[in-house]
C-alpha cells in the first residue's frame, strides 16, 4: 500500500501583496499526476489546507475540483484533518457528502471512535488503520482557570494531547486486535514537535498560550507504523525518528524558503496478510502478537513553480544581482533587502527601473539600515502589510529605547495576546 503525505497547503495566501492561485493550480495539477504515477492508494493531508478560515470562492473551487479528480483517479481514500489556519466547520461542513467519493475529513477534535478511521482495500478486507487527529485547540484540552501559571498551563497542555492521543491509539490497537489482522497504523497530527526546524518569515504561528506546548516525539506510541504532522513548513523528521515526519510546505510561504527543496512523502507498506492462528481462535486474540509492517519512506521532491529569491547587499551588490538573474530569463519573484551605509529614500524605484524589461518583479524592499532604527519605513512604498506583528512590536520596543535584556519576556507576553486573540476568533464560529 502507498501513502502519500503532504501538509500546509495554504491555498489562497498570497505574498507582499501578489496573489498565488496560478501556483496553487499548478502544484494541484502535479499532484493529481504524483498519484497517478506513483499509483498512491491514500493521500493523507495533515491541516492547513487554507490560508485562513474563511477562503476565498476561488481557493474553494481548487480545493473541490482537485477532490473530485482525485475521487476519479485509482486513489483509493484521501484523509483530511484540519490545522490551525483551517475552520473546523467549514472543513466538516461537507463531510457526508464527500464520504461518498471516499474523502474522509476530520475538523474538529471528537471521541477517538470519530477520529479513528477503517480503510479498506478494493476487497472489503480492512488494510490501514488512521488516528486522524486534527489540530486541537486550547479548549480541546484543558479547562482554563483564573491566575494559572504560565508553567502549569503548559503542564495541562501537553498532559492534554498526550491523553488525547493515547485514547486514540489505544482504540486503534484494540481494533486491529479484534480484526485480527497486522494491518498498519498510521496517526495524523497538527502540532509544534520540540526541536522542530523553522524559517524566518514563514508565517507558522504559535499554536498555544506563551508558545507553549512544543510536543515530544515520545507523546506518539511505538505502535504506530507511521506519524504523518503537519504544520512546520520545513521537511524533516522528529526526534529522528525517520517514520515520524513533517512533510513540509509543497510552496514555500516566504522569501526565507525560497531556496529550500520542497517535498512530500511517499509511504509504502509490504503487503500485510491476516495471521492465520488468530483468524482460527478469536480468543486468542487479545494475546497475539500483531506485527504490522514497517514502511520504507521517500521523499519526492516539488517542482518550483514560481521562482523566489532574496538579495541583500549594497547597491553595487543589488545591481549585480538583479542583472544575474535578469540574464536566465526566467520569471523572478525577488526581496531586496539593501545594506547600504548611504541613503537610499528612492531605492525602490531605481530597483523598478533595473528590472524593467526583465522577467523579475520586486516584490518587496526592506532598507536594513532603517529597519533598526524604529518604525521608519524601508521606502517610500513600504506597507504595515510587509511586516509580520512580531517585526512591527520589535520595531515599537526600539523606538521607544527599550533594554535588550526585556525584549524575550515582552514578546513571549506579545506572542501570548496574539495566541489568545487566534484562539478567540475559532470560538466565535
Amino acid at each position: 500500500m502507498r501513502v502519500l503525505h503532504t501538509a500546509d497547503w495554504h491555498i489562497g495566501r498570497s505574498l507582499y501583496g501578489r496573489q498565488r492561485y496560478e501556483e496553487f493550480q499548478a502544484f494541484l495539477d502535479w499532484l493529481v499526476t504524483v498519484i497517478g504515477e506513483y499509483r498512491i492508494d491514500l493521500l493523507l493531508v495533515a491541516g492547513d489546507i487554507f490560508d485562513t478560515t474563511a477562503p476565498s470562492h476561488r481557493a474553494q473551487e481548487l480545493y473541490y475540483r482537485f477532490l473530485c479528480r482525485v475521487a476519479a483517479s485509482s486513489c483509493r481514500h484521501v484523509v483530511i484533518v484540519a490545522g490551525n489556519h483551517d475552520s473546523p466547520s467549514f472543513l466538516n461542513a461537507p463531510r457526508e457528502l464527500l464520504k461518498a467519493l471516499s474523502v474522509h475529513v476530520v475538523g474538529r477534535a471528537g471521541p477517538p471512535e470519530e477520529e479513528l478511521l477503517v480503510l479498506e482495500d478494493p476487497e472489503g478486507s480492512p488494510e490501514l488503520l488512521v488516528c486522524a487527529v486534527p489540530y486541537l485547540r486550547d479548549r480541546d484540552l484543558r479547562i482554563a482557570e483564573a491566575g494559572e501559571q504560565v508553567e502549569e498551563k503548559e503542564r495541562k497542555l501537553l498532559e492534554g494531547l498526550r491523553s488525547h492521543y493515547d485514547a486514540v491509539t489505544e482504540l486503534a490497537l484494540e481494533t486491529r486486535a479484534s480484526l485480527g489482522s497486522a494491518v498498519p497504523l498510521i496517526a495524523t497530527g497538527h502540532l509544534f514537535a520540540a526541536g522542530g526546524t523553522t524559517i524566518d518569515g514563514d508565517g507558522v504561528r504559535d499554536l498555544y498560550v506563551g508558545t507553549l506546548a512544543q510536543v515530544p516525539a515520545g507523546i506518539f506510541s511505538s505502535s504506530l507504523s507511521y506519524v504523518a504532522l503537519g504544520h512546520l513548513h520545513v521537511p524533516q523528521t522528529v526526534g529522528g525518528r525517520e517514520r515520524c515526519r513533517y512533510s513540509g510546505s509543497p510552496l514555500p510561504m516566504g522569501f526565507g524558503e525560497a531556496t529550500q527543496q520542497k517535498s512530500l512523502c511517499l509511504v509504502t507498506f509490504p503487503g500485510a496478510g491476516e495471521d492465520p492462528a488468530t483468524r482460527e481462535d478469536p480468543a486468542t486474540r487479545e494475546d497475539q502478537n500483531l506485527s504490522p509492517p514497517v514502511p520504507s519512506v521517500e521523499l519526492i521532491p516539488v517542482p518550483v513553480f514560481q521562482r523566489l529569491a532574496r538579495l541583500q547587499g549594497d547597491w553595487p551588490a543589488l545591481e549585480e544581482g538583479i542583472r544575474t538573474l535578469a540574464a536566465e530569463n526566467q520569471s523572478v519573484w525577488l526581496e531586496v533587502v539593501y545594506e547600504g551605509n548611504s541613503g537610499a529614500g528612492d531605492l525602490r524605484r531605481r530597483l523598478e527601473e533595473l528590472a524593467e524589461g526583465t522577467a523579475l518583479e520586486v516584490l518587496r524592499v526592506k532598507n536594513a539600515r532603517l529597519a533598526v532604527s524604529g518604525l521608519e519605513r524601508a521606502d517610500d512604498e513600504e506597507e504595515p502589510g510587509d511586516l509580520d506583528p512580531q517585526e512591527v512590536f520589535l520595531r515599537c520596543l526600539a523606538l521607544h529605547d527599550v533594554p535588550r535584556d526585556r525584549h524575550s519576556e515582552l514578546l513571549r507576553t506579545y506572542r501570548e495576546a496574539l495566541t489568545s486573540l487566534h484562539e478567540a476568533d475559532h470560538q466565535a464560529e
